[in-house]
């Protein structure tokens, strides 16, 4: 059995598609029919389904994932074995939200790079729905979600810890130093949140229909360095994590408000894929980002 036979078969059941399989990696669509081809052969078993233009993985082609992944990882953990002496380097992806995104390149970026400069990083923003997509295809290594508490038994979840939340405003909010609001009560102010539908947004939604309230924002975007910077020069009102205003709210630039009765529970989670192979370079990255991007 040939180790690339298995390794394009890994491919095309992540990707569902021979042609993205075949542009993954550089082939032609017919070698890699080819290769399947062979596989099934090989194993005396359809591991494919065709109907149509669409494939499907059979009963013994999803037994077989598991043992091909298993497989490649003994496999580069061996050659990985033969390297011991060298410097750690590779390349690795990984998805997070825009605000995650941030604080890690600005916060932790250079002293990574210092430390590993031999690694590379590919950052993608996403939302949590498309980041489990993506780890479902391989088409990512690692993601930090900024959402509601995630557990799925495909996935291992490295580190994780509950957020602190607050509603934000500018400093000079007629708001600011009362105490015990009630949801209500700002409800109608102009808002700044990020977009709909994503991560926690898509939680304080949820907490807010609960309720019977809707709060329309005037600006929806992704950036919260962008949100903060209204905030401070407004009193606009937005609903943060707190490790994105803790240095504004420090300086006196914006402060949080006492709102009583919204209780949002988010979670910041760092996940990878039971089946993926942990190479040097990925396993460096996530025990980096234990010891310092999770740290309080």
């Amino acid at each position: 059995m040939e180790l690339r036979n298995l390794i394009t078969f890994i491919h095309v059941a992540e990707l569902g598609s021979f042609t993205k399989a075949a542009e993954q990696l550089g082939y032609s669509q017919s070698t890699i029919s080819f290769q399947i081809k062979q596989l099934e052969d090989e194993l005396d078993c359809l591991l494919f389904e065709r109907i149509n233009h669409t494939i499907t993985l059979t009963e013994r082609g999803h037994e077989l994932v598991s043992y091909a992944h298993k497989i490649r990882a003994l496999t580069e953990e061996f050659k990985e074995g033969h390297t011991e002496d060298e410097d750690c380097k590779g390349h690795i992806r990984i998805v997070t939200p825009d605000s995650v995104c941030e604080e890690m390149i600005y916060a932790h970026y250079v002293d990574f790079h210092n430390k590993y400069p031999q690694i590379s990083i590919k950052f993608t923003t996403a939302d949590t729905t498309v980041m489990f997509d993506m780890l479902d295809r391989n088409e990512a290594d690692a993601i930090i979600t900024l959402d509601s508490h995630t557990y799925r038994k495909d996935y291992v979840i490295a580190k994780e810890e509950p957020l602190s939340v607050h509603f934000v405003t500018g400093a000079s909010s007629k708001f600011a130093g009362k105490r015990n609001l009630k949801v209500k009560e700002i409800a109608k102010e102009p808002f700044i949140l990020t977009e709909y539908g994503q991560g926690y947004r898509r939680v304080f939604d949820k907490e807010l229909a609960k309720k019977s309230i809707d709060i329309t924002p005037v600006l929806e975007i992704g950036r919260t360095d962008i949100i903060t910077r209204i905030l401070t020069e407004s009193n606009m009102i937005s609903f943060l994590p707190d490790f994105v205003t803790n240095e504004l709210v420090e300086r006196g630039e914006l402060c949080y408000l006492d709102v009583c009765d919204v209780n949002v529970e988010i979670w910041k989670q760092l996940i990878y894929h039971k089946n993926k192979w942990i190479s040097k370079s990925l396993k460096t990255f996530i025990e980096y980002i234990k010891d310092n991007e999770f740290s309080d």
